[in-house]
């Protein structure tokens, strides 16, 4: 497993393409839900079928809280500490299992078939791209249960259980220094 930084480093890109790719889903899915609320289901760059508007409202409940989580992430990669890790993993997870319904509905959308336009395509395709990079964003923050040195919230201190605690040191670089 990677070091620390290197964790932190790819926890860093990771965000930032998540911030991306979720920004796009929001904004595809919002444009192509207008579009359905204004019953332009015929439009040339829209189509769909009975899956679609399902698939659509996901979408944007995804993108909102893929957004979110990826702030509060930022914010744990920020501090680095167990409790921020605490804060940031139950959003992290709550969004992935979002984009994963609405993965679902993609896959409903794509058997079901029909007329798919091309902002509904490259939607599919950005949901499915969030679906992977969140998971993968999962796995990176929770890297320290495999190796001690690279995650905030696993590893062992002299404290009894081995559960970092609010005194925990915090760890830069090189140097280690307590935090009050």
């Amino acid at each position: 497993m990677a070091s620390g930084k290197a964790c932190r480093d790819l926890m860093g890109l990771l965000l930032g393409v998540n911030l991306v790719v979720y920004l796009v889903v929001l904004g595809l899915a919002s444009w192509s839900l207008d579009k359905y609320i204004d019953g332009e289901q015929n439009h040339p760059y829209l189509g769909g079928n009975p899956s679609t508007s399902f698939m659509l409202l996901f979408a944007l409940m995804a993108g909102v809280v893929g957004i979110c989580s990826v702030f509060v992430g930022i914010m744990h990669l920020r501090a680095w500490r167990s409790d921020s890790l605490a804060g940031a993993s139950p959003l992290a997870l709550i969004s992935w299992a979002i984009t994963a319904l609405a993965f679902g509905f993609v896959c409903k959308k794509i058997i079901l078939g029909g007329h798919r336009g091309k902002p509904l395509r490259i939607l599919e395709a950005f949901i499915v791209i969030s679906l992977l990079s969140q998971l993968l964003y999962l796995g990176v923050s929770h890297a320290g249960m495999f190796d001690s040195g690279s995650g905030p919230g696993y590893r062992n201190s002299h404290n009894s259980g081995g559960i970092a605690m609010g005194h925990e040191t915090h760890k830069s670089d090189d140097i280690t220094e307590t935090i009050s």
